[in-house]
């Protein structure tokens, strides 16, 4: 597995980094200290997790882990903003709720340092100035290494950068946006900002909930069972049926289908090779439910596809374009 800059920092990373969200749920303890072994001897060092998931033991599993290991040969990542309790601060990215998240996390990842802290969310109630100040502080304070952003809009994310320039704050060095085939929205603004700002891409869901796994190909008149597509349609999770059964859907699948049969490679594999070969993104972050998924996964590393298949999958798959996009274009002065 190559090693990649996260944005402008002197960070470095695996090309693909382990998100733990299935620990603790899908995947018990043992299991998911199997999966961070084959992780890392597949040249892994990027862990990400976040204090919501499970409730914290994510972060509890991943912190078992790290005690019979060298804890500074990973680069790990957790996340906070969700709500951990009931009172009125125990969420949102409030000086108050940071505080108590950070010690909380580090608590249960049994460190004394986070590598990448990041904003679950945008807080629509919180002045960015008392965040981005908040976090300022855990970095001096040698808390936290490195401080990024995830789900945020174009404004919020230039805002941000803005802010931290202005006042001599510590600066996001990442994004961490949802982006897939399926899903290239942040293609609009939240990528060319990160490009012009210097931010790092980590993608979540690259495989969009496994609709771009193989396991979904046109023809088919519901999920399969067991999926998360097919659970999703039972509590409303963005990955349910009638959200991707489109056309644009089953196109972006044919084309994936057909380079996997080209490559010889998985349509997980060719998915996952998209996007390490979009412009700036740095590691999709690759989830799973067992060892036989994970390794599954592994092998979008050491490969390369071919502008021709790049321009195959890139096409099958643009978005409308929509105000003032469309006029733009009409405008542009200079090749994209």
């Amino acid at each position: 597995m190559e090693f990649r800059y996260v944005g402008r920092t002197g960070l470095k990373v695996s090309e693909l980094c382990l998100g733990a969200m299935t620990f603790g749920g899908d995947a018990d303890e043992q299991g998911s200290h199997a999966m961070l072994d084959a992780f890392v001897d597949a040249g892994g060092n990027f862990i990400d997790t976040a204090d919501v998931y499970g409730a914290g033991r994510s972060e509890e599993i991943v912190g078992s882990w790290l005690k019979a290991k060298d804890r500074d040969s990973f680069v790990v990542a957790t996340k906070a903003y969700g709500d951990m309790g009931p009172g009125p601060n125990d969420g949102g990215n409030g000086r108050k709720h940071i505080l108590a998240a950070v010690e909380a996390s580090l608590r249960r990842l049994g460190t004394d340092y986070i590598d990448l802290y990041q904003m679950h969310v945008f807080d629509d109630a919180t002045p960015m100035e008392e965040t981005l100040s908040t976090l300022d502080t855990l970095v001096r304070s040698g808390k936290v290494r490195f401080i990024g952003a995830s789900n945020h809009t174009g404004w919020q994310l230039q805002k941000g950068v803005d802010l931290a320039r202005q006042h001599g704050f510590e600066p996001y060095v990442c994004l961490q946006p949802l982006y897939n085939l399926l899903d290239r929205d942040a293609e609009f603004e939240l990528v060319p900002i990160c490009l012009n700002e210097g931010l790092g891409l980590i993608a979540w869901s690259p495989l969009r909930g496994g609709w771009l796994s193989g396991k979904y190909q046109r023809g088919m008149d519901g999920p399969p069972a067991g999926t998360r597509v097919d659970e999703s349609g039972r509590n409303g999770a963005s990955e349910n049926w009638d959200a991707y059964n489109t056309e644009r859907t089953w196109r972006v699948i044919d084309a994936v289908m057909d380079v996997a049969k080209e490559t010889g490679r998985s349509p997980a594999q060719v998915a996952l090779r998209w996007l390490l070969q979009r412009p700036g993104v740095t590691a999709p972050i690759v989830g799973a439910r067992s060892i036989e998924q994970l390794a599954d996964n592994l092998g979008a590393t050491g490969w390369s596809l071919t502008e021709e298949q790049m321009s195959v999958l890139t096409d099958a798959s643009p978005l409308p374009t929509v105000y003032p996009y469309q006029l733009l274009n009409q405008f542009r002065r200079k090749s994209a």
